[in-house]
């Protein structure tokens, strides 16, 4: 479990003002964005990877936010909760592995959404508030967002289902552009991550009171007002914005994005069961969400520099192919075994020992493909993946 005490030796290495408003008027800040997408357990450890490649390039310590849904806000969230213990030292990742790798990895040899799912039947309290538990248990205890560090910007993202809008939950604030905003939420990691990965329909929703006095007066949040002032119903955030694009974009000029999502299979025989047909369409939904993030994020690339929707940066994906990436000396990923790891299921399910290996050596590799082809071609390649298992 991820030490309690609210950092205080957290690395200086970007100055952002603590309560500084998600948006400004104006073109983007020169900053760097880092967007974490949601797929459960795989995606958690595919991120892991992603984390572990930028530690090792010296770069994680310069990005100003990280974005994240789903299974990409349990990386997040222990990453933020760790990073006063982090020296960053590029050449020696022994305190990332001990206070980031350890604690993910051993929470990815648990199944969590089963038993969840049967408590919640049986027992009071809702399905999504045992996932909660399980988090609270096993990973962030009592933390709350305010044991995230003022710098760089965590954002946990979730869907408003009485809104319709994005609820992101950070240091600051959390709240949306239509209810308003509660300043300095004192709300534990564990409810936070957990609104962000309840999947529907199985998982979802998450019941969140609020104290309708905490919100910040503001005429323009058109809805602040009761009955969404008094109790937030949340869903997944990739019901909204599965890459966790929105909030870096809006913001940076860099926009470096980590997509461990699962492309949707052709199906002849959809089941039509109350349960399997509706998942059937959230993954549907989830897919067509997270094409046209990415095709948002792929054309903002496509832009001249002059216009203001361009971003410069890099996408990688649990679905690519390595070999397109223009970068040299890339680390041997055959597309027949990264394939298989990129359908591994979407749940908050156990994953042996090896396949979790295999899945965040698969986020390293990806992440060094795309950031040497695109944003840094002058960085040195990597000795050889995290672990000697390769993909």
């Amino acid at each position: 479990m991820i030490d309690e005490a609210p950092p205080s030796g957290a690395p200086a290495r970007l100055a952002v003002p603590v309560n500084e408003p998600d948006t400004h008027p104006g073109p983007p800040d020169d900053g760097i964005g880092l967007a974490l997408s949601g797929g459960g357990f795989r995606a958690m450890l595919f991120h892991l990877g992603t984390l572990w490649r930028l530690y090792d390039a010296d770069a994680l310590a310069g990005i100003a936010r990280i974005s994240s849904v789903s299974g990409g806000s349990i990386t997040s969230a222990v990453l933020a909760l760790a990073w006063s213990r982090l020296s960053f030292n590029a050449t020696d990742p022994r305190d990332f592995v001990e206070h980031v790798v350890k604690p993910i990895r051993a929470f990815a040899d648990r199944t969590v959404d089963v038993g969840a799912v049967l408590r919640g039947i049986v027992l009071p309290g809702s399905i999504a508030d045992k996932v909660a538990g399980a988090y609270r248990k096993h990973l962030f205890g009592t933390a709350t967002l305010q044991h995230f560090p003022d710098s760089p910007r965590f954002v946990i993202n979730a869907s408003n289902l009485q809104t319709a809008a994005l609820w992101r939950f950070s240091k600051p604030y959390m709240g949306d552009w239509r209810t308003g905003l509660i300043d300095r939420p004192d709300l534990q990691v564990a409810i936070a991550v957990a609104a962000s990965s309840a999947f529907p329909p199985i998982l979802s929703p998450m019941h969140l009171k609020v104290d309708p006095t905490k919100f910040r007066p503001d005429t323009s949040a058109t809805l602040q007002h009761p009955p969404f002032t008094e109790e937030v119903i949340l869903s997944d955030g990739g019901v909204y914005d599965n890459l966790g694009l929105e909030t870096i974009w809006k913001r940076y000029r860099t926009v470096l994005v980590s997509d461990a999502g699962m492309k949707i299979a052709p199906d002849g025989k959809p089941h039509t069961d109350w349960v399997r047909g509706a998942m059937r369409v959230a993954d549907i939904v989830d897919s067509q969400v997270r094409s046209l993030r990415n095709r948002q994020l792929m054309a903002s690339f496509a832009e001249p520099p002059t216009s203001p929707n361009f971003r410069k940066g890099a996408y990688w994906s649990a679905r690519s192919d390595l070999t397109v990436y223009p970068a040299p000396e890339k680390l041997a990923c055959p597309f027949a075994r990264t394939s298989q790891l990129a359908i591994t299921p979407t749940r908050l399910a156990k994953i042996d020992a090896a396949t979790q290996e295999r899945l965040i050596n698969w986020g390293y590799a990806s992440c060094d493909a795309a950031i040497r082809s695109y944003l840094d071609p002058a960085l040195p390649p990597p000795s050889g993946f995290p672990y000697p298992i390769g993909v």
